[in-house]
């Protein structure tokens, strides 16, 4: 690994939501116990398989983690990982097989190392468990509130939810998914590509919503809280 390579995977563990209070010295160790891995995008993997022996550090791009109904071919989206994302904890703490499927949405660059390994930085490292437990807590909380709001509000709510949980609070923009098929957002909130569309297209004549080629953009988000604070109550 060259030495721009290097400072440049030192600086991202310096912020990844695990090793983020190591002191400088074992951040280096554990870098030179790392190994890079670029996935290509729309690279698809079951956790089952080999590669998933191994814990990754996210340095780049996106991943999308899902499920698959075998009997309809339907798929769920449970999260979208990003830089300063990890995988997978699930593996990490029980030892057993997690059967869910990984994408990537963009060419993602991360480092991985044996869970075995990961394992042993782990019992070594306080720092390390004492932020794994926020960071599986955020997680949790995430997929209780899906489940509540899959069970209780609408899909047009739903999607209203889901682009304002995606808008950076700096720059007002919609970032992590406003590129994404509307198959993809659909998968991302229990529902289907045309009833997704029909609300995309709703929001759009409603003065909401940008939509171009790939592109969501925000035009009015007084409008989008609007919606969101006015649910109907059935999906």
């Amino acid at each position: 690994m060259n030495e721009k390579k290097r400072l440049k995977y030192i600086e991202a563990l310096r912020e990844n939501k695990l090793l983020k209070d190591l002191n400088e010295e074992k951040r280096t160790d554990i870098l030179e116990n790392l190994e890079e891995e670029i996935w290509p995008r729309n690279t698809c993997n079951l956790s089952i398989t080999k590669p998933f022996s191994r814990f990754h550090f996210i340095i780049s791009g996106r991943i999308k983690v899902y499920k698959v109904d075998p009997s309809t071919g339907r798929e769920i989206t449970l999260f979208i990982l990003k830089g300063n994302d990890v995988f997978d904890i699930i593996s990490l703490l029980e030892e057993l097989d997690h059967e869910v499927f990984y994408e990537t949405l963009d060419k993602a660059t991360l480092l991985s190392t044996p869970m075995a390994v990961m394992r042993k930085w782990v019992q070594e490292n306080p720092e390390i468990n004492k932020n794994m437990l926020p960071y599986l807590g955020h997680q949790l909380k995430f997929m209780e509130e899906y489940a509540s709001d899959v069970t209780m509000i609408d899909i047009s709510t739903r999607l209203a939810k889901l682009i304002l949980s995606n808008i950076n609070s700096k720059s007002q923009r919609l970032e992590l998914i406003n590129d994404l098929s509307n198959e993809e957002l659909a998968n991302l909130i229990g529902s289907t590509r045309a009833v997704v569309n029909r609300h995309l297209q709703e929001f759009k004549n409603d003065g909401i919503l940008y939509l171009g080629r790939q592109k969501v953009e925000i035009r009015n988000l007084e409008l989008l809280l609007k919606k969101l604070n006015s649910p109907n109550v059935n999906p």
